[in-house]
């Protein structure tokens, strides 16, 4: 008879899921799923609503990046409502989205995926984990939390929230920022850039020569990847055009309005996510993890990928380095922990030319803004991948309807080849450790969903 195993939940990751994996009569590899609990239900919860007070509401879709949800909402109302936001209200936007990007992805290398370095993949669950690193490394745990704690006040101290955000609005931001306050965080930001160079010259050294052998076989798939760009073709967070790259390397770049021409959205009946995939490949739609149709990734090894340069020259050295040994686009999927850093290392360089920028205190922060009819797309980088909102409204400026692709679901196609390939690679005769089970996990966790 055929046995299942039930992964439940996937541990250290910022969400909720499960895997299953089915084994034949001789205990070896059938099939694998990956469910998440992933509700849709903001897509319908906001029928109705003014449209300005969107970026408010969808900033609850994500605790732990509610900044892009929030800021993703305010490009699209400000296209629904034909506004440009001016100059330092822009400034002032990305600025928060990088300053949370570089928080986020200290919290998943070092709380969440660190463990399975540090410690070990076989190690004992009790100990494989953040509890663990503090323990084994008391010093740079203290570090860690500290960062963390520095760059998550930056944001409270200066937008009053720092999760659930109100600091945006259409047209622009809400309040100037002031000489005093950007000299604070333009020195705390500086602290942050050395933690990042520490920490990823501290990986390079210390976490992946070890587990060479890993990333180039646990989880693998080839797929293409999408990411925005700017006008040059260098990587950007928060504006940009979009690309969509095959496994090939050959790519295309298109305005997020029309994402739709590009992208389709497909349902499994077993999983409450929807599946993006590239609807111009004119390949369909295929969970199959030899011969995958429209897959592509998202996040940070998809932004390296796409980009033909970083922007600013520590993260490009960075990149450098990563491509002489990986090529492009690198496909090992352990490689989006190595990504993960180059972009921290990228975001907090942004966020201190954002700030060494003279017209980040011009108080004119804000633009006039008259609700009417139309129809706007708004997105940025989130940290889990290319985040979409797509709004229309009517002459009272209230939504009547809305889509939303989340960075995640980017992946859940993905993730579901990865865990295959991890599954079967892994699995032989019925012997499963959970030193094996931990290893599928990590399939998962590159990806951070």
């Amino acid at each position: 008879m055929t046995q299942a195993i039930t992964i439940q939940p996937i541990t250290r990751i910022e969400g909720h899921a499960s895997i299953k994996i089915w084994l034949d009569d001789a205990g070896n590899y059938q099939d694998a799923r990956v469910n998440y609990m992933s509700l849709r239900g903001f897509e319908k919860f906001v029928e109705g609503k003014p449209a300005e007070e969107l970026p408010d509401i969808v900033c609850r879709i994500c605790g732990i990046c509610p900044w892009m949800h929030h800021l993703a909402s305010n490009k699209a109302v400000d296209r629904c409502f034909g506004v440009t936001p001016t100059p330092a209200g822009h400034k002032l936007r990305e600025l928060m989205q990088t300053i949370a990007h570089a928080e986020d992805k200290l919290l998943h290398f070092y709380f969440l995926a660190a463990p399975d370095f540090v410690i070990g993949p076989d190690a004992d669950y009790a100990v494989r984990n953040v509890v663990g690193i503090a323990k084994a490394n008391p010093e740079l745990a203290t570090q860690v939390v500290k960062m963390r704690y520095l760059v998550k006040m930056i944001l409270d101290k200066f937008s009053r929230k720092t999760i659930h955000p109100i600091a945006g609005v259409p047209g622009g931001f809400s309040k100037p920022m002031l000489e005093e306050e950007r000299q604070d965080i333009l020195g705390k930001m500086r602290q942050v850039l050395d933690f990042a160079l520490f920490t990823i010259d501290f990986a390079k050294k210390n976490v992946f020569p070890k587990y060479l052998d890993a990333i180039k076989t646990l989880g693998v798939i080839t797929t293409g990847f999408i990411g925005t760009v700017d006008e040059n073709g260098a990587h950007n967070l928060y504006d940009g055009r979009i690309r969509l790259m095959k496994a090939d390397g050959s790519y295309v770049d298109f305005d997020v309005q029309n994402y739709a021409d590009y992208l389709g959205e497909h349902v499994e009946p077993w999983s409450y996510g929807k599946f993006p995939y590239a609807r111009t490949w004119n390949e369909g739609f295929a969970l199959d993890v030899d011969h995958p149709k429209g897959i592509y990734r998202a996040n940070t090894l998809a932004r390296i990928n796409v980009a033909d340069r970083m922007a600013t020259p520590r993260a490009q050295a960075e990149l450098e380095e990563f491509r002489s040994l990986f090529g492009r686009p690198a496909q090992a999927t352990l490689l989006y922990h190595y990504a993960r850093l180059i972009e921290e290392v990228y975001a907090c360089e942004r966020a201190i030319e954002i700030l060494e920028d003279p017209e980040i205190t011009d108080p004119n922060v804000r633009a006039k803004v008259e609700p009417q009819a139309g129809r706007g797309v708004g997105c940025v980088e989130a940290p889990r991948g290319t985040l979409i909102h797509d709004y229309s409204t009517d002459a009272n400026g209230l939504i009547t309807r809305a889509n939303l692709i989340v960075g995640t679901t980017h992946n859940l196609g993905p993730i579901n080849l990865s865990v295959k390939q991890a599954a079967r690679a892994l699995i032989h005769d019925g012997q499963v450790t959970e030193g094996i089970l931990n290893r599928i996990e990590m399939a998962v966790r590159a990806y951070d969903p």
